[in-house]
């Protein structure tokens, strides 16, 4: 699996970007077949708290898995977002194995 990252308005350390790679590589023990991950990093800037918002999408033959996280880290959004995303991942091979 390919995993493309990218940061709007910063530059991602060696740290965090090898932090995305590693926690979306594993998604590939439920499905070997993921094609490519594609993530954007933003800052949004809401009052006197700065949100990190990270946006995963994830192509499958066939289909797209979309997740949006936001929350006070980088880390934190990304570990939400994989969460959703191996639901989402379980979802999707129910109802391919259903059919």
């Amino acid at each position: 699996m390919k995993v493309h990252t990218q940061a709007l308005h910063f530059s991602a350390d060696r740290k965090l970007l090898e932090f995305i790679e590693k926690k979306l590589g594993k998604l590939t023990q439920l499905f070997d077949r993921i094609i490519d991950a594609d993530v954007i990093l933003k800052l949004e800037n809401s009052g006197q708290v700065k949100d990190k918002i990270a946006e995963v999408k994830i192509t499958l033959p066939g289909s797209v898995l979309y997740v949006k996280e936001s929350n006070k880290t980088f880390e934190a959004s990304i570990d939400g977002a994989t969460a959703t995303l191996k639901r989402q991942l379980i979802k999707y091979k129910e109802r391919k194995s259903s059919r």
